[in-house]
């Protein structure tokens, strides 16, 4: 059940929203030209709306499980985005594959338990993972270039790194409003 028993928002002008437009980190201007340029405001988007989804909460409700036998928890999405940051680089080039973060399996949502030093070092990995994906990705400017082992196009790349980010933004809206009741986009 959630803290405060009640659904809410911080939102003032519209009650489905998250934020009120002028505090919405996510709106940063006028959207960028070309589709490389769209496709990375869309990833950054939505990497914040994950962020935000976590914001204002502790290391206990954000390793909070959804409903039994789930292992699904926000601090576990946090991990397993970071997780999945790191092997999509693996997708990039041939040889061996970076090792796992955190172990096989289920090991990104069951090692999500609430100690504040697990939660900082989550965010910090995920930070790090996402910064070395955009870099390895910034490498190769062709949306049609075809890369790694499995002949995987960049445009294929992003597409799919904005879906599993989506996704799991769903998730973390069904997580949050269970933590404390708070709903919006």
């Amino acid at each position: 059940m959630s803290d405060t028993g009640a659904r809410w928002s911080k939102a003032t002008a519209y009650p489905d929203m998250w934020v009120d437009p002028e505090d919405d980190p996510r709106d940063d201007g006028p959207a960028p030209d070309g589709e490389l340029g769209a496709l990375r405001d869309c990833l950054t988007g939505y990497r914040m709306t994950l962020l935000m989804k976590c914001e204002g909460l502790d290391a206990e409700q954000l390793a909070r499980r959804s409903v039994p036998p789930s292992t699904m928890s926000l601090l576990g999405l946090v991990r397993h985005l970071a997780e999945v940051e790191r092997d999509w680089r693996n997708w990039l080039g041939h040889g061996d594959p970076l090792p796992k973060l955190y172990g096989e399996g289920d090991a990104d949502f069951g090692g999500a338990v609430p100690e504040q030093a697990v939660v900082d070092a989550a965010y910090r990995d995920l930070e790090r993972e996402q910064a070395g994906t955009d870099a390895a990705l910034a490498a190769h400017p062709d949306l049609g270039e075809r890369v790694g082992e499995d002949g995987v196009a960049i445009r294929e790349l992003l597409v799919h790194r904005i879906e599993e980010y989506a996704r799991h933004c769903g998730h973390a809206d069904l997580l949050r409003e269970r933590v404390d009741g708070r709903v919006g986009q």
